[in-house]
């Protein structure tokens, strides 16, 4: 009986040759998976292709038109919706909580970090119609996190969260469930969310739904090794692939310290590939471009009526300067962003703004669009101009919208018919055109898939001018500036030590230095020593070019198994761990040793 309670444990819910499609085509076909206790799921794809679908027919939400999914019995699931579904008439109380009673909930320390990590600041007693839709969105997902589920589907449940929010909501789905039970599935387009929380990455493209695992640096280590392995001729793909594999690999070291991926096979891929951005080259064409001087902001404050928004701010931005603002909503960060615009002017204090420099915002809002919104988009685009050059080469708009996601077909669409994400991106590509030599980005990543904003990301790793960026995508902000601030209390200070300096001041902990720009050095080996790694490493590399295939076959056999022979899948799952977990042990191993060789010149 021990063996067989083991087993109905493992297994939550699984997927069988579904097949769905809508009045515009096929969404999903023969897609089979499954979903065990302590898989922590991260969906990602492009805009349109089944992302929100395969939460609602894993959930229930939405029958197949053929397949099936099974749940272990008594599972209790829960899904957060994209959209609005609650009933406007309660009050933020009943629709988190329910009936229960106060002294009930209160008592409960998991509610109460609930409610304290999302609805600080929302009345508990308003109706929900009386809140802003960024806090319905908060109140949605505290209701969907308070209750005992077995499997949550969340979609979408970073929009509108701060990077406090966001960093709340990772350490909770961490902390949620003991490791090993329990399970989520998440739709998301915050990369460093993906990478704080799941172990698992779906890919969803062309009808079907490609496994990967780890998080987001590990599928696109994966990817990019995929592809290569394939001999794919996706060359423009594979080389933006490419280029952000370089910058997870040296930009942010600590992402990819666990990944599951050929360590030797993905170093290969990046040996050659330089770093994102050319920071001298872009300097010297910033400077002709701008001269010495760009803005500065001089013992600046700002008050609407009694309320001091900004308070003795001091900021002299450089020509060349990436830096990105933090601050909670309300802080100032827009304020700050309209006194550097010329949009407003301080209460107290002097704005210095250089002769030369022309300063465009992307909002984040394209109603700059509504008066061409029946125009053609190769009307809009060719009415700025024929050429534009990005990274010393010279390319016509068309390209651009091409680099951009936009197909052949969409250039003769009206500017009113495209998506959300669409027009964020013409909005840019048209900011672009106008060759801005200060560019001011204010939550650029709305509406925009995963996919796209790392073709955006490159697209302005080539952009030579100042770039000032306040976005609570965290990727996003790493990604493209060198340094940050934050609004602290309505005064702007430097965080040298970037987003996990800002969390740790805002919890009210010292704050760390920054981590030093090179690993520690790992001691040298003797003449012994060195015989002896060098054995081992060789072993090593042997023993991990046998694995994939190990693990393909067992992923295999658990997709072809019968989902309801829950002792049979349990030895396939297993299996499966015990080889990940090999992997893993290999490859950190395999990293510690090479460390060592490298420090002693071997």
């Amino acid at each position: 009986m021990a063996s067989v309670s083991i087993e109905i444990v493992a297994h939550l819910l699984g997927a069988e040759a579904l097949h769905q499609e809508f009045q515009n085509g096929v969404v999903f076909d023969a897609v089979t998976l499954g979903i065990n206790e302590g898989d922590r799921v991260g969906i990602v794809g492009r805009n349109g292709d089944g992302k929100s679908t395969l939460l609602r027919l894993l959930s229930g939400r939405l029958q197949p038109d053929s397949g099936r999914v099974t749940m272990r019995r008594g599972i209790e699931v829960r899904m957060l919706d994209q959209s609005d579904t609650l009933d406007h008439q309660l009050t933020v109380a009943h629709a988190v909580v329910g009936d229960t009673p106060e002294h009930t909930w209160a008592g409960d320390p998991r509610v109460r970090d609930i409610i304290d990590g999302l609805l600080s600041g929302v009345p508990w007693e308003a109706t929900v119609g009386e809140l802003s839709g960024g806090q319905r969105r908060r109140v949605a997902l505290a209701a969907v996190l308070v209750g005992d589920h077995d499997v949550l589907f969340l979609d979408e449940p970073t929009n509108h969260l701060d990077i406090e929010g966001i960093t709340w909501l990772a350490d909770h789905l961490r902390r949620r469930w003991p490791p090993g039970s329990g399970g989520f599935v998440v739709v998301t387009h915050d990369r460093w969310f993906l990478d704080a929380v799941c172990n698992t990455t779906w890919e969803v493209h062309d009808r079907l739904v490609e496994p990967f695992d780890g998080g987001y640096a590990a599928y696109i280590l994966q990817r990019v090794e995929r592809d290569r392995m394939a001999a794919v001729s996706e060359a423009k793909r594979q080389n933006l692939m490419k280029k952000e594999l370089a910058w997870l690999r040296r930009g942010a070291p600590a992402r990819t310290t666990k990944a599951k991926f050929r360590v030797d096979a993905a170093n290969a891929l990046i040996a050659d590939e330089p770093e994102v951005r050319d920071k001298v080259e872009l300097m010297r064409m910033a400077t002709s471009r701008l001269g010495k001087e760009v803005v500065d902001l001089e013992a600046v404050s700002v008050s609407y009526g009694d309320n001091q928004v900004l308070h003795d701010v001091t900021w002299l931005i450089k020509p060349g300067e990436r830096s990105g603002v933090l601050g909670i909503n309300g802080a100032g960060k827009s304020t700050l962003l309209k006194l550097i615009t010329g949009a407003l002017q301080p209460t107290s204090g002097r704005v210095k703004r250089g002769k030369t420099i022309k300063v465009a915002t992307l909002t984040q809002e394209p109603s700059n669009l509504d008066h061409v919104a029946g125009e053609r988009v190769s009307d809009v685009i060719k009415s700025e101009r024929n050429t534009y050059v990005s990274g010393g080469k010279e390319m016509t708009p068309a390209q651009l919208l091409e680099r951009l996601g936009f197909k052949t077909a969409q250039l003769s669409s009206p500017v009113g018919k495209l998506s959300g994400g669409q027009k964020r991106r013409l909005q840019l590509l048209l900011i672009l055109l106008n060759e801005p030599n200060v560019l001011v980005l204010d939550e650029p990543s709305n509406d925009l898939d995963t996919e796209m904003l790392a073709a955006m990301e490159d697209l302005l790793d080539s952009w030579p001018g100042t770039l000032l960026v306040v976005s609570h995508d965290r990727y996003l902000m790493e990604r493209v500036t060198d340094q940050q601030y934050a609004i602290l209390d309505g005064r702007l200070v430097h965080m040298p030590g970037g987003v996990d300096q800002y969390l740790q001041v805002r919890r009210g902990l010292p704050a760390t230095p920054p981590p030093s720009p090179g690993k520690p050095q790992p001691r040298k080996l003797d003449i012994q020593a060195t015989r002896e790694a060098r054995k081992e490493v060789a072993s090593i590399e042997r023993k991990l070019a046998k694995l994939p295939a190990r693990i393909a076959g067992v992923n295999n056999q658990i997709a072809t198994h019968d989902q309801a022979d829950y002792l049979g899948l349990q030895v396939h799952v297993d299996d499966l761990k015990a080889l990940q977990a090999q992997q893993s042990e290999l490859e950190t191993r395999w990293l510690e040793l090479t460390d060592q060789l490298d420090a002693s010149g071997q």
